[in-house]
């Protein structure tokens, strides 16, 4: 199963690039095993500026058909790791071959894409930096790759 990142806004270089090809780069690997990845990451811009629904068009967009659409909202179900290991394993056991995740602009995201997403997940009620919740997801995934391979990365 291909998994992808659609996200809004371009993502520089610095310590938040460099954490988030360390995960890209550790997913692909553990991953490729278990019939998961690669991990690609598509970036959208609205260059004018007009906000949420202007980029909820460029996401559906970049977004093929057929993709099975992940939203992280922060108003949406919270999620253990074990469980979100086990949300990747379903839907590749039930041959989704690819997976996407959206991740909103500064404003978050349009209600109107929200309705196109399969699932949505939660890190918690707390807002996130949406340069940051890349590199979250990333972690995660890695860790996914990790308990569905019995790896000791994850501990509970």
């Amino acid at each position: 199963m291909r998994v992808s990142i659609y996200a809004v806004g371009r993502l520089r270089s610095g310590p938040e690039r460099a954490l988030i090809d360390d995960y890209k780069n550790r997913f692909d690997k553990s991953g490729r095993v278990l019939g998961l990845g690669p991990l690609t990451i598509q970036e959208v811009e609205d260059k004018k500026k007009i906000g949420k629904p202007a980029e909820a068009k460029l996401l559906q967009q970049a977004i093929p058909n057929g993709t099975n659409i992940c939203g992280l909202d922060e108003r949406a179900k919270m999620i253990s790791s074990v469980e979100f290991a086990g949300l990747l394993a379903t839907l590749r056991d039930q041959g989704v071959a690819n997976l996407g995740f959206v991740i909103g602009g500064a404003d978050g995201l349009d209600e109107g894409l929200k309705k196109s997403f399969n699932q949505s997940i939660s890190f918690g009620k707390m807002v996130w930096p949406h340069m940051l919740v890349r590199a979250m997801l990333c972690e995660q995934l890695y860790r996914a790759a990790s308990i569905l391979a019995g790896a000791p990365y994850h501990r509970e």
